[in-house]
């Protein structure tokens, strides 16, 4: 997997230097920096501006690229023991999906379940993510309605984020527990709402349509935690 970009290099320099396979410079950079990177006892190649736009697709890379082993998702058995999780239900834009993970993994989600697609630009939402994805535990669950049983048998109370739910702030909510979140243009459909145990919303303190499915989720979340 190549990832790029400076904020995303530094951080995986740093807490994941196991995963990096190769180096890949198209600057030149400070004493110290080259330094540690040397240290990896990796493979530094230097590129020029125009292959490193061509690995990096054309994003913007600010001369740092690197490969890394390939991102591995987490079996759903693994999180069944937890107390908290989030699913994201039809959800295929990278920079909500990146942003619902780094949002959930600083508010105390034990895991993100990502649902009903068949896959996810796993390079795009390891940037978009800011390396959050490597910090949370993420399952692929295709079959929603069949998870949602599963989680049910696991013990978790199961709430779908929709228009007509009850206010977060009135909700008493179980320790283990799951929050449905769908997609932005379609939400959740009714047959995943009737799977679950009960409907939440964000109450609106003026008239106003919708909120970003990523803001809406870090509410939701935020009012969610069980701190202590």
């Amino acid at each position: 997997m190549i990832i790029y970009g400076k904020q995303i290099f530094l951080y995986i320099l740093d807490k994941y230097p196991h995963m990096v396979e190769e180096i890949y410079l198209s600057k030149e950079l400070e004493k110290k920096l080259f330094s540690k990177i040397a240290k990896l006892d990796k493979p530094i190649i230097k590129l020029d501006g125009k292959k490193a736009q061509a690995l990096a697709r054309g994003g913007n890379h600010q001369g740092f690229l690197m490969k890394i082993q390939d991102f591995t998702y987490t079996s759903f058995s693994a999180l069944k023991k937890d107390n908290f999780l989030l699913v994201l239900y039809g959800i295929t834009d990278v920079g909500n999906i990146g942003a619902i993970i780094r949002s959930a993994y600083a508010l105390g989600v034990d895991g993100v379940i990502v649902s009903g697609v068949k896959s996810i630009a796993l390079e795009a939402v390891v940037r978009t993510s800011s390396g959050a994805v490597f910090d949370m535990p993420i399952v692929l669950f295709q079959d929603t309605l069949t998870l949602l049983n599963e989680l049910q048998q696991a013990g978790f109370v199961r709430y779908a984020a929709t228009m007509d739910g009850e206010d977060v702030r009135d909700v008493d909510f179980a320790q283990k527990r799951v929050l449905v979140m769908g997609s932005e243009g379609e939400g959740l459909p009714a047959k995943i709402i009737k799977k679950c145990d009960q409907k939440v919303k964000i109450q609106m303190q003026r008239e106003f349509d919708s909120l970003n499915v990523s803001v809406a989720t870090a509410i939701l979340c935020d009012r969610m935690r069980k701190d202590g």
